[in-house]
């Protein structure tokens, strides 16, 4: 697995992160969830100094996360995006077959 080197700009700070190609795209997308939610704060509270905003921001994606992870625990939430991916695996898989056999 080959790292790279990508920048990332947090609260208009810019960052040197390390990933592999495989997950940049899903830290690029970190990266804009945890800017957001610090942006959020930093314009809707009273909150000043980049520490505390980030602090904040944390919190408030830690609870978000605990929250959801308690829903999949009862059984409120389920994986949507999974399972369109597994639908769309499935779909492909079944359309080759129907083209394979020539079935109409």
């Amino acid at each position: 697995m080959t790292t790279k080197q990508i920048e990332a700009t947090i609260l208009g700070q810019s960052y040197r992160l390390a990933c592999s190609a495989e997950t940049e795209a899903a830290l690029l997308e970190a990266v804009a969830r945890v800017d957001a939610e610090m942006s959020k704060i930093r314009n809707h509270s009273t909150v000043r100094g980049q520490d505390r905003i980030a602090v904040m921001a944390a919190l408030s994606l830690a609870s978000e996360l605990l929250r959801l992870q308690t829903s999949v625990r009862h059984g409120e939430a389920f994986p949507a995006e999974e399972i369109r991916r597994t639908m769309r695996q499935m779909n492909d898989q079944l359309g080759a077959v129907i083209q394979q056999y020539g079935v109409q």
